[in-house]
């Protein structure tokens, strides 16, 4: 084991894991401080270890979200130059934190229909390293370290809570979910691993469009998201997360972001389903970036459909393209995107590499 001395990202190993809390008699939720700061960090030391970086080198991501808030922590440490391409939708606090923490933050304003301001994000980031091809681009959305990074979360989990019948959890870059069940999976073979997606995201199928909820869900396909990971997809809306997000901190006291209030929905309704089985949920990051949107009540009655009756069953739907804004699950049964859309229409996807 490295001693503190050698490893200088001992500081922050503490705050990588999550803290558990019993929900339910049989669900759990995983609370991150911040869940990007894991990945965030292995991408980081694994690049060290291999010589590609050191204190003064240039570091790029394309993010409007948490991951390069882990970036920008590690790099005001260890010196690094970190440039984040980032867009119009990115949270001003957010942004003032990037900023103050040294990180330079390039607003991209260019919107393509198909891809959306992360195609535009991605363009100007290849834009970066055609310039300075000394630059290294971790890559959240292809790095296999992403998913690696996860191992980490898998064992603590099974330590803390042994047998786990149900994962339920966000998809973003699909790192968090696809790496903890691959490795849950060596010993729970019969793991049943549910994404949480948002209604006009592409991860699953659907058309791309505007989403309220932000940090899930994508506009362009992350190469390490692998589909064959999912027994079933859930659809949530804003109006729902939201609501629920708030349900969260008032029942629990857990004070969460808007993605961990779509899982907590769903993995809910997964544990009130299947009562004797044991269900894990993942809540990314907490709530302090909220506090003037989904935690006050006159910026969330401004939200289409937030007084609707939340449905206490989600609908079935066969085909992604069903969805019509409202909490629907597909029986995704680990099959891969091409299976699934073979069945319906075909959409076109930009990928990230």
């Amino acid at each position: 084991m490295k001693t503190k001395e050698k490893n200088s990202y001992w500081p922050f190993l503490n705050y990588e894991l999550p803290r558990l809390s019993r929900l339910s008699d049989n669900l759990y939720g995983a609370s991150f401080f911040l869940m990007k700061l894991l990945p965030a960090r292995f991408i980081l030391q694994q690049a060290e270890e291999k010589g590609i970086i050191g204190r003064g080198s240039r570091i790029i991501e394309s993010t409007s979200g948490t991951f390069g808030l882990g970036l920008a922590i590690l790099s005001a440490v260890k010196g690094y130059q970190l440039t984040l391409v980032s867009d119009p939708v990115i949270d001003p606090k957010l942004y003032n934190r990037l900023r103050d923490l040294g990180a330079k933050v390039e607003i991209i304003e260019t919107y393509y229909p198909e891809g959306g301001y992360q195609k535009a994000r991605l363009n100007k980031v290849y834009e970066h390293l055609k310039e300075s091809p000394d630059t290294f681009w971790t890559e959240q959305y292809s790095n296999k370290y992403n998913p690696r990074s996860y191992k980490k979360v898998s064992d603590f989990l099974l330590n803390e809570i042994g047998n786990i019948d149900f994962l339920v959890g966000p998809v973003g870059s699909g790192g968090s979910m696809c790496g903890t069940s691959r490795y849950l999976r060596e010993y729970l073979p019969n793991l049943k691993v549910v994404g949480v997606d948002t209604c006009k995201s592409i991860l699953f199928g659907q058309e791309n469009g505007n989403r309220l909820l932000r940090g899930l869900g994508n506009s362009v396909m992350p190469q390490i998201l692998d589909h064959s990971t999912f027994d079933l997809i859930s659809w949530v809306p804003a109006n729902i997360a939201f609501r629920v997000t708030r349900e969260l901190h008032q029942t629990h006291g857990l004070y969460m972001g808007g993605t961990s209030g779509a899982a907590y929905h769903v993995a809910k309704w997964i544990s009130d389903k299947f009562k004797d089985a044991k269900v894990v949920t993942f809540f990314p990051d907490e709530g302090h970036r909220y506090t003037e949107t989904i935690y006050t009540d006159q910026w969330l009655e401004e939200i289409p459909g937030i007084n609707e009756v939340i449905p206490k069953e989600p609908k079935k739907i066969q085909f992604p393209k069903e969805n019509e804004e409202s909490w629907t699950v597909l029986n995704w049964n680990r099959r891969s995107l091409e299976d699934v859309l073979s069945l319906n229409e075909k959409t076109q996807f930009y990928d990230y590499k």
